[in-house]
């Protein structure tokens, strides 16, 4: 019996842990810390707890890299035209809500799936 108790343990827990879905396409509308809108498309492939693709402005698209997922956590970081981007934050079904930090800015945006 308690062996069927910690097999019950052990696959709500692997199921738990399990990455979130968010592979195809996010797109974020938001306001930039200098005020402009701004839209960013996010295309994303997950491979276990590797997170890979791309992050493309109005004008540009840079690869993603060092792209984590782990259950509803995803980071990862992109050089673009102006600096280094790093992106951390929580994936909740078709929505996922990033802080986004560049050199001495923060601010946070909410990407929704497309695709």
């Amino acid at each position: 019996m308690l062996n069927r108790v910690f097999l019950c343990f052990a696959l709500l827990g692997s199921f738990l842990l399990a990455a979130a879905d968010v592979n195809g396409t996010w797109k974020a509308e938001f306001t930039s810390p200098d005020g402009q809108q701004r839209t960013n498309t996010f295309h994303f492939k997950v491979d276990g707890d590797k997170l890979t693709g791309t992050v493309a402005g109005s004008q540009d698209e840079t690869p993603i890299e060092n792209g984590k997922i782990s259950g509803d956590s995803i980071s990862f970081t992109a050089e673009r035209p102006f600096g280094k981007f790093t992106y951390s934050g929580k994936v909740s079904g078709n929505e996922m809500k990033l802080k986004v930090e560049f050199g001495d800015n923060a601010f946070e945006i909410t990407a929704k799936r497309t695709q």
